[in-house]
């Protein structure tokens, strides 16, 4: 399968690469990027190279998956966005995680707009959803603003979550 790359007005949605092992493992190494998620300390190297490997992997087996994020005038790696399917309620979720110089800026929200797009109307996939911790307020906006609707809070990947959904409006 060829991943597609798309185009937003201020990014790049791209295939990752081993080659973003090394700036994907700084991302995740910035005190605070992972503060809410199920284990909020900086991966090794290692499991940051199996990451983006089954990242990578995700796609051929599902026709979706994470892009890598890039500014469209930086060209570097900011972090990633995307649609991953959940085996375990054997739903798709809509994720996002940035680069602690690029919060607040309106561009998780720019991305997932983009991945949203791709998913409904690329691949006709009927439902989204997004999880996030309850105490994550600035995703619960983002999900929001992108048309998710809060459904419920419950467990997932071992943790609380509150649990949003958007619906296929085509």
């Amino acid at each position: 399968m060829s991943i597609p790359t798309i185009k937003t007005a201020r990014l790049t949605l791209r295939p990752f690469t081993l080659k973003d092992v090394e700036p994907l493992h700084q991302i995740l190494s910035i005190p605070g990027v992972l503060e809410y998620f199920p284990n909020p300390d900086p991966p090794d190297l290692e499991h940051v190279q199996k990451l983006v490997q089954r990242r990578i992997d995700h796609w051929g087996d599902h026709d979706y998956g994470w892009w890598a994020v890039e500014p469209n005038k930086e060209g570097e790696l900011i972090g990633w966005c995307g649609l991953q399917h959940l085996p375990e309620t054997d739903e798709i979720e809509i994720g996002y995680l940035l680069s602690k110089p690029y919060w607040g800026k309106g561009l998780a929200t720019e991305s997932a707009i983009a991945g949203l797009d791709y998913g409904f109307n690329s691949l006709g996939i009927e439902k989204i959803i997004g999880i996030v911790h309850p105490e994550n307020v600035a995703s619960q906006k983002v999900l929001e603003k992108i048309g998710l609707r809060f459904q419920e809070q419950t467990e997932y990947f071992g943790m609380e979550c509150y649990k949003y959904l958007a619906l296929n409006p085509n």
